[in-house]
């Protein structure tokens, strides 16, 4: 290496990033956009990840399957969920490259969404700042939603739709191309015990940790907990029943101790996810329409809920993901250790895809404040 080379290296800063998920990839990504040496250390990045089981529909904070209400974690959130939709708006324009489609979504509601102050705010600001937004009743017949369903009110707005296994082969591919260093490695034990040797270890000035429920371990952080979700994956190729081009999305009775979530979403160009559960504090994994009656009762319901899918057959090969949601007591943790070296960004519950890249900016920052820059150099 040229004398000059090395002079370079030596000025430019270093990140390690633990994990190689949604959150962890964007985050390398954005990092070496912005200058960074970035090595990413996971266990697994490839086809087996948890981002992979995502239903990654693109929601206004707070999302069906995650009510956090604490109103400054929600700002915080709504900033970020709007930096990731700028991001995946630019994606979709390449969707066979990326897995990221821009399709109409559909909210529906028990009740007028005039007469829930939550749900009235929510809407308000998905009208001010998402495009596409339609407040309209009639989507519920226009949709050919069954009557007895019960609904009585309908919103729609434009949300990015992204094909996961096909996205984290591109956050993948993008991470390698943009000279990002991944290494198969699992990280273990409490970081900050580990920091100085880490630092060593891989030659850098700032550790991220984007380590989802791993952060149980590496953060010591007990309010981290697995909400264990699943979807059901349907052949949308338009042969068993109409072809569903938009997603349809009914939050749990947070009265009832019933799960009566409805999540439709297409997938890619012929593939249809329905679900969902949100099962707190479970690990199992291994579970099959066979095995346990609530994948069952997924599919029954999201039926009963829009009849066209009255004939939908299960993809045969793949017909069944279940994953665990990092969901944090405290929502996000986005911040600096305290007399460390260290960036936390985990804990997104069901949220990853949709606050990935705001994240990814913030814990950008953080990582340029603790190597003394106060603002993140130009890309």
């Amino acid at each position: 290496m040229k004398e000059h080379d090395v002079s370079t290296q030596a000025q430019t800063p270093a990140a390690l990033v633990i994990g190689a998920g949604v959150i962890g990839l964007s985050t390398a990504i954005t990092l070496r956009q912005h200058g960074w040496r970035v090595t990413v250390a996971a266990a697994d990045s490839g086809p087996g990840i948890v981002s992979t089981v995502a239903g990654a529909l693109w929601e206004w904070p707070p999302s069906v399957c995650g009510r956090h209400h604490d109103e400054t974690l929600l700002e915080q959130s709504k900033s970020w969920a709007m930096v990731s939709y700028r991001q995946f708006q630019h994606l979709a324009t390449h969707p066979e490259h990326t897995g990221v489609h821009l399709r109409p979504a559909v909210s529906y509601f028990h009740r007028p969404v005039d007469e829930q102050p939550l749900e009235l705010a929510k809407m308000h600001e998905v009208a001010a700042h998402v495009p596409g937004f339609a407040h309209d009743p009639g989507l519920i017949d226009r949709h050919g939603i069954n009557p007895r369903a019960g609904v009585l009110d309908a919103y729609q707005y434009t949300a990015p739709m992204v094909d996961t296994d096909r996205y984290n082969a591109w956050l993948r591919d993008q991470a390698l191309a943009t000279g990002v260093r991944l290494v198969p490695r699992r990280i273990t034990g409490d970081l900050r015990d580990h920091e100085s040797a880490l630092l060593t270890e891989f030659d850098a000035d700032v550790i991220v940790n984007c380590s989802g429920l791993g952060a149980r371990e590496l953060a010591g952080d007990t309010t981290l907990s697995p909400h264990r979700g699943a979807l059901l994956w349907l052949r949308n190729d338009g042969t068993s029943m109409p072809r569903i081009t938009t997603a349809h999305a009914l939050a749990n009775d947070p009265s009832s101790p019933q799960q009566d979530m409805v999540f439709i979403v297409p997938r890619g160009q012929d593939r249809l996810l329905v679900g969902g559960i949100v099962e707190d504090g479970t690990w199992n994994t291994d579970l099959t329409p066979d095995n346990y009656p609530p994948v069952r009762d997924m599919l029954r319901r999201c039926q009963e809920f829009l009849p066209a899918l009255a004939d939908a057959e299960l993809d045969t090969d793949d017909p069944v993901r279940v994953g665990l949601r990092p969901f944090r007591r405290d929502n996000v943790r986005l911040e600096t250790e305290a007399g460390t070296r260290i960036v936390h960004n985990y804990g997104h519950g069901g949220a990853g895809v949709t606050l990935s890249w705001g994240c990814a900016d913030d814990a950008t920052q953080l990582a340029h404040q603790l190597v003394g820059n106060t603002t993140a150099p130009a890309a």
